[in-house]
């Protein structure tokens, strides 16, 4: 029997989350709430070590490559990055107290942790350093690494990490629908279900427009620069957007990538180079998605942010995706521990955060691929000495 991917189990976690909260007894609801609290805690207790084993040898691993191509793509994935996160803050300011007002103000929603029943045990579990110690430890054990010449430390942060893999693929994301399936079971019996759904289809939708959005954008500049029609250069980059959408994976997907890119006329020298390069660190979309949710639920919860205070958030969640663990999810992941230090994010908040986050996946990783064919076009333009004549080749 195959097996079902994890947005069909998220989805299908969703309906059973309403279903139980509608007709279960309280009783049988704190059953899931209890398994919440330790799983949150748990999480709790992960976040500084996802920090540490997937920022430390990400820089190390970026920080020495092939000159010029290294820094210039590296510039342009972040740069790419950080304007997907402005414009999906500037919409969401702007939109949301328009699309989202009603659905609140209709259901009285206020801070969803006061209507949740309580859990049945509370379990401690500390965590074995602070968030913003886990950040700074790992970009000065990452900067580290690539500037000494010795790679007995990068070697076991790489094994390190692939512990951390482990646990978030075999752990924590298995786990995740029935965690999502208690908070809707849980809010559902709060009567706050409506709201909640009502928001996730709304958000939902501006972030695949959003997505489209930053595409069109990233191949106008490219198409541009290199005089080529932008939209005959997104049409032949669709097979890789397909592709990922039903991976949920960059990295599974970077051979219809690279024959994409190399197909709208990138060189094969700078699309070998660029392409597995990419696929790390130019996460546009899944940045959207990120600063959109969060957006959603600061909003929900009757909470506004100036754009002083998510500048620096989208900043540093661009260096901080960098090092995105590569298993479903691990974008949401991988920001955890920004969102709490910089956004202000409890538990329930952070909870809420990985059901939006999680039902659309696939979708963000769809549009970081797809966009890697642009950022490639630009480092081609940039590297050689004038623009290349011939005509892309038509996509098959």
């Amino acid at each position: 029997m195959k097996k079902i991917g994890l947005l069909p189990r998220i989805i299908l976690a969703i309906f059973a989350g309403v279903v139980i909260g509608s007709f279960m007894p309280g009783w049988f609801v704190r059953i899931f709430a209890t398994f919440n609290e330790i799983f949150g805690n748990f999480l709790e207790f992960a976040i500084p070590l996802i920090i540490l084993a997937f920022i430390a040898p990400g820089i190390g691993e970026i920080g020495k490559g092939a000159g010029k191509y290294l820094g210039l793509t590296t510039a342009l994935a972040y740069g790419s990055t950080a304007i997907a996160g402005l414009l999906a803050y500037l919409v969401a300011h702007n939109l949301y107290p328009v699309m989202l007002n009603n659905s609140i103000q209709s259901s009285a929603f206020e801070n969803p942790e006061k209507a949740l029943l309580k859990p049945f045990l509370e379990l401690e579990i500390p965590a074995p350093m602070e968030v913003m110690t886990a950040l700074v430890l790992a970009f000065t054990l990452g900067l580290g690494m690539a500037a000494i010449k010795n790679d007995s430390l990068k070697k076991v942060m790489i094994d390190f990490r692939s512990v951390v893999e482990l646990l978030i693929g075999k752990v924590i994301i298995p786990l995740l629908p029935i965690h999502i399936l208690g908070i809707f079971a849980n809010m559902t019996q709060g009567g706050q279900v409506q709201t909640i759904v009502s928001v996730f289809a709304k958000v939902f939708l501006m972030i695949l427009i959003l997505h489209f959005a930053i595409l069109l954008i990233q191949y106008s500049v490219s198409g541009t620069l290199i005089k080529k029609n932008p939209l005959a250069l997104l049409k032949n980059m669709m097979p890789a957007y397909f592709t990922a959408l039903g991976t949920q994976s960059s990295a599974s997907t970077i051979p219809v990538t690279m024959e994409r890119a190399k197909k709208n006329g990138v060189s094969d020298k700078v699309a070998d180079f660029s392409i597995p390069l990419l696929a790390t660190i130019h996460l546009s979309g899944s940045t959207i998605t990120i600063v959109s949710c969060a957006m959603a639920v600061l909003y929900i919860n009757g909470t506004e942010v100036a754009f002083g205070t998510v500048l620096p958030f989208i900043l540093m969640l661009g260096v901080t995706m960098i090092a995105a663990p590569g298993v479903p999810g691990g974008g949401v992941m991988a920001s955890l521990g920004l969102l709490q230090t910089m956004l202000g994010f409890d538990a329930t908040m952070a909870s809420l955060m990985i059901a939006l986050y999680m039902a659309q996946d696939s979708f963000g990783t769809a549009c970081n691929v797809t966009g890697d064919g642009a950022i490639s076009q630009l480092v081609d333009r940039f590297t050689s000495k004038k623009p290349k004549a011939e005509s892309i080749q038509k996509a098959s």
